[in-house]
């Protein structure tokens, strides 16, 4: 009786028992799956933490200058914030921020005062000056003018440059801007067209740079391109124009007239040379023999020192030979001991005898 009843007792403890071991099972497996779950989530999260780690990483260029600013204050102060060229780390945003400034790159702003109104690149038409659209500037002599200007400058305080101001690019064009109507103001419009355009350019870029200065922005500027004009509307144009034509004939006359001067310069200064030349070669020439007979002069004083009536015998007579060469006679007359003049007195035949021959003397016979 008690073996018959021990596999049933057996069959009841496991129907009893059936329910609680399904739960264990599953409870089981679903703890497994949460600590997969946990497993995969944290290896998602530390690899998120990997790369947002990672991303802080950047790269500075040799051109380049960088700051790190955490919660928008720069770590550092003065040079000591700014990060060279090379590979650097900083928090990711946004707890960090990087700002990366050109050192040696140029940059450039334009004007946006003083030009006309353009679409697409073309005049908008118009038969007379908009002043809401239209951009021009005053010159010293009361006429209208428009100029356009490039600015272009180098950084050379990044951290002035990009925390003295809220947009310091703004503030250089505001002092170009400034520069333009300053210098028109104070350039005829004959000079800022035509006569002295260069002078106006460099007045645009001394005044900006002075402003620049000034105002410490940081920058230091390279190059400053100007380009002006006449208003475009017909008859103001056709008026400038004409002003153009004749400031152009009249510097090509006086182009000409500069050229027949130079010519005539030319010449000239060459027969002055000439002249010049000639006249030091005669004064030369002049002064050697003065300078010969100078030293003939003072090699013969002893002589003519020492015995005057000799010398001046033995001169005369070297003077005369040399005047009468080709006589055959030569008769001297010296003067007489007492001073006075000698008479002298010549007997001249007034036809010199024939010679007698054979026949004169038959015929006298």
């Amino acid at each position: 009786m008690n073996e018959h009843s021990h596999p049933h007792d057996e069959h009841d403890h496991e129907h009893s028992h059936g329910p609680e071991a399904h739960v264990d099972a599953g409870s089981q497996a679903l703890s497994e799956a949460l600590r997969s779950s946990f497993a995969i989530v944290r290896f998602v999260m530390f690899l998120l933490v990997v790369v947002f780690l990672a991303s802080g990483f950047f790269k500075v260029e040799p051109n380049e200058r960088a700051m790190i600013l955490r919660f928008g204050k720069p770590l550092g102060v003065g040079t000591k914030a700014l990060l060279g060229p090379g590979l650097h780390w900083a928090y990711p945003y946004p707890i960090d921020e990087v700002v990366k400034v050109s050192v040696t790159g140029i940059q450039k702003v334009a004007s946006n005062v003083g030009w006309y109104a353009e679409v697409a690149g073309a005049p908008v038409s118009g038969m007379s000056l908009n002043p809401a659209v239209d951009g021009y500037t005053i010159t010293a002599d009361a006429n209208i003018v428009h100029v356009q200007a490039t600015l272009y400058y180098r950084i050379e305080d990044p951290i002035r440059y990009t925390f003295g101001f809220v947009n310091a690019s703004n503030v250089v064009q505001n002092a170009l801007n400034n520069a333009i109507v300053y210098a028109s103001a104070h350039y005829k419009v004959d000079d800022i067209l035509t006569r002295d355009k260069a002078g106006f350019q460099d007045a645009v870029r001394q005044r900006a740079t002075e402003l620049l200065d000034k105002q410490n922005v940081g920058v230091a500027v390279d190059q400053c391109d100007v380009v002006t004009t006449w208003p475009r509307q017909q008859k103001v144009s056709d008026a400038f124009v004409a002003v153009l034509n004749a400031q152009i004939n009249r510097d090509k006359a006086l182009q000409q007239a500069s050229s027949e001067t130079n010519q005539v310069l030319t010449a000239a200064i060459a027969t002055s040379n000439s002249i010049v030349n000639l006249a030091e070669s005669q004064r030369a020439q002049l002064i050697s023999d003065l300078s010969s007979r100078a030293t003939n002069f003072v090699n013969i004083l002893p002589w003519y020192q020492t015995n005057k009536q000799l010398f001046a015998q033995q001169q005369f007579n070297e003077v005369m030979g040399r005047v009468l060469t080709n006589l055959d006679e030569k008769i001297y007359v010296p003067e007489r001991a007492d001073g006075k003049p000698r008479e002298l007195r010549l007997l001249l035949n007034q036809e010199p005898p024939k010679p007698l021959t054979a026949t004169t003397n038959q015929a006298g016979q």
